[in-house]
């Protein structure tokens, strides 16, 4: 199956999934997209050859070159891994319960407009919870909406911060979502 990556910021999930899958006959990275010519996952897609796309707002709106990228690289599957962008009905509907994404607490918690990243773990620490974790879902019409695929959990503490938790955040992402992904797709397949 082959995979696409879309990212907006540094790259630290794009950075692990490829690594994950680069020796897999199974599963292929095919492509890395970003709404961002400065971020550091396509740097990550270069290194491993992986061919990129970036975009802007009013582009991946009407989705159309988005969708010409994709289809030219037989993309069957997205891994939203740190992309802040809405995803358009039109992509979603191209995708049906195959556009995959990880949000950074225990979702219904903590999602929707705006909790992404630090804001987020400035929430969940606000509001004095003694777990977080990641939600690997899946993607429809509302942010942080779709059919829960898999959730991991992490303590807190009453000395924890946001930069602490964001770091035990990293954590679970980096040892479980690429399994994830590669068991559901052995799922769907």
């Amino acid at each position: 199956m082959n995979i696409a990556l879309f990212a907006s910021g540094t790259g630290s999930n794009v950075y692990n999934v490829i690594q994950h899958f680069k020796s897999n006959d199974l599963i292929n990275v095919v492509a890395v997209l970003s709404n961002k010519a400065d971020a550091g996952a396509l740097n990550h897609a270069k290194n491993a050859g992986v061919p990129s796309l970036t975009f802007g707002i009013k582009e991946f709106a009407s989705a159309i070159k988005v969708e010409e990228f994709l289809a030219e690289k037989k993309v069957e599957l997205i891994v939203l891994a740190g992309f802040l962008l809405k995803v358009p009905k039109s992509l979603i509907d191209l995708y049906p319960n195959k556009i995959i994404n990880i949000h950074p607490a225990l979702l219904p918690n903590f999602g929707g407009k705006g909790m992404y990243g630090i804001n987020v773990h400035n929430a969940v620490i606000a509001a004095k919870e003694k777990k977080s974790g990641i939600t690997i879902h899946l993607v429809n019409e509302k942010y942080d909406d779709g059919a829960t695929i898999a959730q991991f959990e992490c303590d807190l503490n009453e000395h924890d911060t946001p930069q602490s938790l964001a770091q035990k955040v990293s954590v679970l992402e980096k040892s479980h979502f690429p399994k994830t992904i590669e068991a559901y797709i052995l799922k769907i397949k």
